[in-house]
């Protein structure tokens, strides 16, 4: 597993380098393979990233998107992340890709889960995974002490709610450490020292994010933002 980790001054540098790169791997796994599969995170920073790859030139009508995770809300409301790439992502020619999504309108994530399984089945492995991190570490919605870190089997979990968060479901750790490529894009003095300590041996309880590192199988870029 190699890492590389590219500085950035300012988010719109960052969102730029991010767009191309993900195009230039969509583009790769079309032209091998004939279709791709694109994995985004929600947060206030993607949209950034969004708008610029909509613009790229690819043969959209080749590509599905799906989300690395999502809270369980139905894709109106406003902290959707269904909403979040439809309004920012999927217009001009990005409208063309194919739309997985993980919400499907049950009670809960766990009566949905085995629908929202389904969906993703049918998906191939992940050419380009977008990830966000959090400031204890999170990555996707696998949180420090949950139960979900450690499901390996399938493609998503059931993350049910908290006091501090609503219920969610997530792609399952091995289906994202399985991508041909990640991408992690984060910013600020404080989680780039989160990011420095998941960079070295400990519990991925603790840290989430050591899990993606301890486990990813192709080459994982991180964009900072100081």
């Amino acid at each position: 597993m190699t890492v590389n980790e590219c500085p950035f001054a300012d988010i719109e540098a960052a969102a730029t380098a991010l767009a191309a790169d993900l195009a230039t791997t969509l583009r790769t796994a079309i032209d091998a393979r004939g279709s791709a599969v694109l994995a985004v995170s929600g947060g206030r920073t993607p949209a950034h990233v969004f708008q610029r790859l909509r613009d790229e030139p690819l043969d959209w009508g080749r590509v599905t998107v799906t989300l690395i995770d999502e809270r369980w809300v139905p894709p109106t409301h406003a902290d959707s992340n269904e909403k979040l790439v439809r309004d920012h992502l999927l217009q001009g020619l990005a409208a063309k890709a194919t739309f997985i999504p993980l919400y499907g309108g049950e009670a809960s994530p766990m009566a949905g889960q085995p629908a929202c399984e389904a969906r993703l089945a049918k998906l191939a492995q992940i050419d380009a995974a977008y990830l966000g991190m959090g400031p204890d570490g999170h990555f996707a919605s696998l949180f420090p002490g949950d139960a979900a870190l450690d499901v390996r089997d399938g493609c998503c979990v059931a993350v049910p709610e908290t006091p501090q968060r609503v219920a969610r479901m997530s792609l399952t750790a091995p289906l994202i450490c399985a991508a041909r490529h990640l991408c992690l894009l984060y910013a600020g003095d404080d989680k780039h020292e989160v990011y420095q300590q998941a960079r070295q041996p400990g519990d991925y309880h603790e840290l989430p994010l050591r899990l993606l590192f301890d486990h990813a199988q192709g080459p994982v870029e991180v964009l900072r933002v100081a």
